[in-house]
């Protein structure tokens, strides 16, 4: 008896997009899955303490970050949902 094995499906958050220029500035210019932009945007975002210090919900965003994500401040809780809106097309 043999086993065939599948390879794993991508879902729609592993697949590779490529990022708009303005998030590229941010996490660079290749391709990546909204989970790995999402991550990068965290790490610049911490790196820089964007963090509102009062609130830490709430990220105050520097011009890079405020071109990607809008305001200059939102609350944390809705960074993948703007990520996910500017990560234009796959590759």
């Amino acid at each position: 008896m043999t086993e065939t094995k599948t390879a794993p499906k991508t879902t729609a958050f592993m697949k590779a997009l490529t990022p708009s220029p303005e998030l590229a500035a941010i996490v660079g210019t290749q391709p990546l899955p909204r989970t790995e932009v999402t991550k990068r945007i965290w790490d610049y975002i911490k790196a820089r303490n964007l963090q509102n210090p009062t609130n830490k919900r709430n990220v105050l965003c520097d011009a890079q970050l405020k071109a990607v994500m809008g305001p200059e401040r939102h609350p944390n809780s809705s960074t993948n949902r703007q990520v996910n809106s500017p990560t234009p097309t796959a590759p």
